[in-house]
This record gives structure tokens, sequence and C-alpha cells, in this order.
């Protein structure tokens, strides 16, 4: 359904199904010269769920999931630093394009950002998605995890069967994101990627 190098436009975010790779990133310097401030919020509430912690522009995406035509099978995820104590209930992911319907699993860790190691999952959720969640952020409903001020986690993207693209925000590597990594890897390279220069799309919700 989407062939090689097409460019798929959804209002002012610039998807390209060779963003597996980040090659070639330089051109989309002019893309984001209007991206002065990056929204990342950090807020603290009383005992109630609320976003701790968002990252809400997207100004390009990153596809993961599976192609029919292609053996290798795509996987994302986003390193963050944890602001407040809380209990951790729902994560949300901002979707530009869906391919087709299927399966969207998301698992959570602990993070070693000196070692780039990720620990064992502490939650998980899997939720089914379609063509009519494109342009919609996608909640990840997860049994209840205490996360800790300072610490870092991370979480990550995988599909079975579908193709999506997640948005994400790119910036200039002289100014990179300060609460974590973008995280990427496929089956076939079978090799991590981490950029500071980039970040999905998300929110991470608590309850304090």
């Amino acid at each position: 359904m989407f062939p090689s190098k097409a460019v798929f436009i959804h209002k002012h975010n610039i998807c390209r199904n060779n963003m597996f790779r980040k090659a070639g990133l330089p051109q989309l310097a002019v893309l984001i010269i209007n991206l002065k401030h990056v929204n990342m919020k950090t807020t603290t509430f009383g005992n109630h769920l609320h976003p701790a912690l968002e990252q809400l522009h997207r100004n390009t995406c990153l596809w993961i999931g599976h192609m029919n035509s292609n053996p290798s099978d795509h996987f994302a995820g986003q390193t963050f630093q944890c602001p407040e104590e809380g209990s951790l209930n729902k994560i949300q992911v901002y979707s530009i394009a869906v391919s087709r319907p299927g399966k969207l699993i998301l698992t959570l860790h602990e993070f070693d950002k000196q070692r780039k190691n990720w620990g064992q999952v502490l939650s998980s959720s899997e939720i089914e998605v379609d063509e009519s969640d494109a342009e919609n952020w996608i909640q990840f409903p997860l049994q209840t995890v205490h996360l800790h001020k300072d610490k870092t986690y991370g979480f990550r993207l995988k599909s079975p069967d579908t193709l999506i693209a997640i948005g994400e925000a790119a910036w200039s590597n002289k100014e990179p994101f300060s609460y974590g990594e973008e995280w990427n890897t496929n089956n076939i390279e079978n090799k991590d990627h981490y950029y500071r220069y980039f970040s999905l799309a998300f929110k991470v919700e608590l309850r304090a």
C-alpha cells in the first residue's frame, strides 16, 4: 500500500517510508525553522491521573511495524527521565497514519542510559488499531507501575501485522532533547539506534 520512498503529507507533518533510517535528515531543517520551542511539559497535580511528561510537537514521523511486501519488522521507542514520583497508569503516542487494521504493542522498561540497556518489562499493553486512528492520540492503559523521580525509563512499540506512522519531532543536533532519546531498530539489521535530536510525540500519565 505504501510504495518505497513515498511521501505522505498530514497537515504539517512529513512522513516518509524510508524514515526507518535517519539518512538525509539535514534536508528537514527547512521544515522545522518555525519550531522554536519544543513543548515538553512537566506538571504536578494532586492525587489524580495527569500528564506528568509530554512532548506534543510533530513535524515528521517514524514508521513501525510490518510491511507485507518486506520481511523486516521495525520497532521504535522513547526513553525519558521521570520528573516526579508517581504511579503510571497510561502512556499515549500520536498516530499519523495506519496502513491497515492490526495490533500495536507497548512495553515499559527501566532503562540504563549509561549502558544503553533495556531492563525487564515492567508493564505492557496491546491494543487494536485501524485507519480511523490516524491523526489521533492512541492510549495504552497499563497495569499500575510506581515510577521514581529522576529515574530513567523507556517504552517500546511494535506491531506484528500492520504498519503505523508515529508522530515525532526533529530538532537540531546542537540542541538535543534533554529528557531522553528516541530509539529504533529492525529485525534484519538488529542494531539499536538512539537519537537525542528526535523524540516521539508522547504523554506519560501518572497518579501522584
